[in-house]
């Protein structure tokens, strides 16, 4: 099995879809109001939904993780974008993986999603 991609509902999806470019750059296609990111081999699809309404009620219930080598440097770059901060740079584990660092953020909508260094078994 492999994971290719995550879907994001939103009653604003351009508000999103303009967010996550500034995070991850121009989308790789764009149509009928939905925005296709490519991130390491797997897709982020942000678009409208007709269930979806305002902000989201769980926003810990799914968090999608972003594996990036410096968690610190991307942490301050997506700060100055104007994301709102759920947790500044920690390690949940030190003891079993003292390399591991994680920074949670919100999107537009209230969905978390963090940056995370590369995970060591």
């Amino acid at each position: 099995m492999k994971l290719s991609g995550i879907m994001i509902g939103s009653d604003n999806p351009k508000t999103l879809g303009e967010f996550y470019t500034k995070v991850f750059g121009e989308p790789g296609w764009q149509h009928d109001g939905w925005y296709g990111f490519t991130i390491g081999g797997s897709t982020l699809m942000v678009g409208p939904h007709s269930e979806v309404h305002g902000t989201s009620q769980s926003p810990g219930r799914m968090i999608f993780n972003i594996e990036v080598t410096d968690v610190a440097g991307e942490f301050a770059r997506i700060r100055q974008l104007g994301a709102e901060v759920i947790a500044e740079p920690y390690q949940p584990s030190k003891e079993d993986n003292p390399d591991t660092w994680l920074a949670t953020f919100a999107d537009p909508d209230g969905n978390y999603f963090q940056f995370a260094s590369p995970w060591k078994n």
